[in-house]
């Protein structure tokens, strides 16, 4: 079994354990009806409907 020549510092473990914090940024998509962006699965903010039907009263 190979073993390690020198001890890894405490910075390059927390280094390489944090890589996997990172969050993605969130994924978009276009309303069909409005066109602006919205995230998926969500009532579009600008227009207010979801699903082909109006589900949130929006003042324009």
């Amino acid at each position: 079994m190979a073993v390690p020549k020198k001890k890894k510092s405490k910075s390059k473990t927390r280094m390489r354990r944090a890589s996997n914090w990172r969050l993605g940024a969130p994924s978009r998509s276009t309303c069909p009806r409005c066109q602006a962006a919205k995230l998926p699965h969500v009532v579009c903010g600008s227009c207010g409907w979801y699903k082909g039907r109006a589900a949130v009263q929006v003042e324009q």
